[in-house]
């Protein structure tokens, strides 16, 4: 685009909010002689609107802390996530080339912790989201595979990694025979055990003249795959409400004044769901770790899911669904899959303790004293019932 300049090699070391100047360090490269990075000069940049889109560790946050009344919450999580490989199989069938299915997110739970993969032509560090059908995109036939693990296993693993195949095979059955012990050692050992990080703060703006989106505004673990698409939507609702509070005019301070109200609105809307979707991916770990291997969740899943499905005029959506596949608001997701919750919660209950259902227990009761408790087997006899033998 034209009117669209890119400076590399430029790091803010320095905003003011008030008078609309930032100070950008200017690098230039590396000597050849001493191959060290030459840093030789700073530039003074006048701004109307500075836009921090510069990850977790924002340095546009930082600088907008200085002049508005942050509320800042900064939070690692006791995980750390080491990274692997499932190869490919040698084949020429592109099908037979993935040792296990390419069409689902795999995910060993382990309560506390977890193994997950997935067909490596994401190529993410992480997990982003997890797309219905790969088989037709991803012919690599390889599976990029992370492991989670509270910070104490891995200082157990780290004193010997050799221990790392036996781990695999008590909780991760079955890995082994996709990844070599020896690849598990290997990748665990020369792979980087990285923190994972969740950001909060409010508000996301200062006056008229700045405003961050992205990890910048919401940092947040990887576990609903929703940190890219959270930031392209912060890009989305900012510049939705600076349309709508646009003005014609071409006065300074009425541009100004409309802008400082657009990006207050911004501010107001976003944080709710930013600390939203912030809150759900923390809790979707541990539905995944764990929650995945609990009958109730499954029955729920299963009830959510049906519904959707063959009764769609209900409106009914897993949460999941909602996230991943729609534009509602983080925040209404999670307003909305508690009141499923509770409507659920009821209808099961109300189900058990109906008339036909107790009647249904006394008439068992009786039906299994008649026989003193002895095994009996059921038959079936056509459309007419159930015959005892």
């Amino acid at each position: 685009m034209d009117n669209v300049k890119i400076f590399f090699n430029h790091k803010l070391t320095g905003a003011n909010y008030k008078t609309h100047k930032a100070w950008f360090e200017v690098s230039t490269g590396k000597s050849l002689q001493y191959s060290v990075e030459i840093r030789d000069r700073e530039r003074e940049v006048d701004f109307d609107l500075l836009i921090g889109a510069d990850g977790a560790h924002s340095a546009a946050r930082y600088h907008m802390m200085k002049y508005t009344r942050m509320d800042y919450q900064q939070e690692y999580i006791d995980t750390l996530w080491c990274e692997f490989q499932i190869p490919a199989r040698n084949s020429s069938s592109d099908n037979s080339r993935f040792r296990i299915s390419p069409n689902h997110l795999h995910i060993w739970p382990g309560k506390d912790f977890m193994f997950i993969a997935i067909p490596s032509f994401v190529r993410a560090p992480i997990f982003r989201n997890v797309v219905t059908s790969l088989s037709n995109i991803n012919q690599d036939g390889s599976f990029t595979c992370t492991l989670f693990l509270p910070s104490a296993h891995f200082a157990t693993l780290e004193a010997d990694p050799s221990t790392a195949p036996s781990f695999f095979d008590t909780y991760f059955p079955g890995v082994t025979s996709l990844i070599t012990p020896s690849d598990i050692i290997s990748s665990f050992v020369h792979n980087p055990h990285l923190p994972l990080i969740s950001i909060k703060c409010t508000p996301h703006h200062f006056g008229d003249s700045g405003v961050i989106v992205g990890d910048a505004a919401h940092a947040m673990v990887p576990f609903y795959g929703q940190g890219m698409n959270a930031g392209l939507e912060d890009v989305r609702v900012l510049f939705s409400i600076l349309d709508k509070h646009n003005s014609l005019s071409n006065d300074t301070k009425t541009l100004s004044h409309q802008r400082s109200l657009a990006l207050a609105e911004y501010s107001s809307q976003r944080t709710v769901d930013a600390h939203a979707i912030n809150d759900l991916a923390l809790q979707n770990y541990i539905e995944m770790r764990a929650s995945v291997i609990s009958p109730v969740y499954k029955f729920r899943k299963w009830l959510e899911e049906t519904l959707s499905v063959y009764v769609p005029s209900l409106g009914w959506q897993t949460k999941y669904a909602r996230v991943s596949f729609g534009n509602e608001r983080y925040s209404e997701v999670i307003r909305r899959s508690e009141r499923q919750g509770k409507l659920l919660l009821r209808g099961v209950v109300g189900l058990l303790v109906s008339p036909l259902v107790i009647g249904g227990l006394v008439a068992w009761y009786r039906w299994r004293k008649a026989f003193g408790g002895t095994r009996v087997l059921l038959k079936w006899q056509g459309w007419f019932g159930w015959k005892t033998t």
